[in-house]
């Protein structure tokens, strides 16, 4: 009886997987579709940040275990976020202040 929930669990972990991995497919070609698409510098930063930011998630929670941690870890994960987008934000600011030349 044990072997065959563990049988049946371990079939449900390699699904999640491989739907993970679809998805990081997926998000590769958005990539590369999105970097053939000219909407603007700052739009084409934004929307490739958005879709990198979506594949970093689905790597970190999934194949990294972090959907089933601790608070601690989701803690830790918040500053990053937190200080990933305040640089992200301040290179884009960054992006205006070229002098003219």
């Amino acid at each position: 009886m044990s072997e065959s929930n563990d049988t049946h669990e371990i079939q449900k972990e390699i699904r999640t997987y491989l739907l993970v991995f679809g998805a990081l497919l997926v998000g590769t070609v958005l990539t590369v579709m999105a970097s053939l698409i000219d909407v603007g510098a700052a739009w084409n930063m934004t929307i490739g940040l958005v879709i990198a930011c979506t594949k970093g998630f689905l790597v970190a929670g999934y194949f990294m275990h972090l959907m089933s941690e601790k608070t601690t870890i989701y803690a830790i994960l918040a500053f990053t976020v937190f200080f990933f987008l305040g640089m992200m934000l301040l290179t884009v600011a960054a992006d205006s202040d070229v002098p003219a030349v």
